[in-house]
C-alpha cells in the first residue's frame, strides 16, 4: 500500500486549502493509499519559530515524509506566495527530504493573478528538497464550497485534480518499480 503524506500550509482552521487537501486524500485513499495528514497547525509555534531541528516533532515529521511513497503539499496565496508558516516548517527539513518522492503542490487563491504563485513560490520551495514535481492544481477559492464534501465541484477543475491524481499515482509506481529492480 503507498504511503502518501498530506502536508497543509494553511495557519487557519478551516481553511479552503484544508478542505481541497481532504477531497484530495479522500481521492487517494479511495485508489488504496494510506494516507496520513499533517497541518503545520499540529506543530508547536515554539518548534517552528526556535528552529528546533532536534525536535522530536520534527524528526517524526521528517522521518515520515523521507519514507513516503509520495507527497502532497497545499497552501493558501499570501500575497502571492505560500504561508509563511509552511516556509519556517520546511526550513526545518534536510535538505534532501523529499529526494527521488513525487510530489504534487496545490495552492488556494482568491485570485487568477496569484495563479503563478505555484510556479514560481512553492515549486521551488519544494525543488530544494529534491522532490520529483509535478505540474500541481491552483484553485479558486470560489471553486471551494465549505458547506459539505465534495468541496470542489467545478467539473473542470475536478478533471484537472483527477489527471494529476493519476500523474501522482503512476510516478510512484515508477518509482516502486524501479526500487524493485534496483534492489534485485
Amino acid at each position: 500500500m503507498k504511503q502518501i503524506i498530506v502536508l497543509s500550509g494553511s495557519p487557519t482552521t478551516y481553511s479552503h486549502t484544508a478542505l481541497v487537501l481532504q477531497q484530495i486524500s479522500d481521492l487517494l485513499a479511495y485508489r488504496g493509499c494510506n494516507v496520513k495528514k499533517v497541518s503545520v497547525r499540529d506543530v508547536e509555534p515554539e518548534t517552528i519559530f526556535n528552529a528546533r531541528f532536534d525536535d522530536p516533532q520534527i524528526i517524526s515529521i521528517v522521518n515520515d515524509f523521507q519514507n513516503a511513497d509520495g507527497i502532497v503539499i497545499g497552501s493558501p496565496v499570501y500575497k502571492g506566495s505560500y504561508t509563511g508558516v509552511l516556509k519556517a516548517l520546511i526550513d526545518l527539513f534536510p535538505e534532501d527530504s523529499f529526494k527521488g518522492t513525487p510530489v504534487l503542490p496545490v495552492m488556494v487563491g482568491g485570485s487568477s493573478h496569484h495563479m503563478l504563485a505555484i510556479e514560481y513560490a512553492l515549486k521551488p520551495l519544494l525543488s530544494a528538497l529534491k522532490g520529483e514535481l509535478l505540474q500541481g492544481v491552483y484553485l479558486l477559492d470560489k471553486h471551494v464550497d465549505k458547506t459539505s464534501a465534495p468541496y470542489v465541484r467545478n467539473i473542470d477543475i475536478l478533471q484537472r485534480i483527477h489527471k494529476q491524481i493519476e500523474q501522482f499515482i503512476a510516478e510512484m509506481d515508477k518509482n516502486r518499480s524501479f526500487v524493485h529492480v534496483k534492489s534485485e
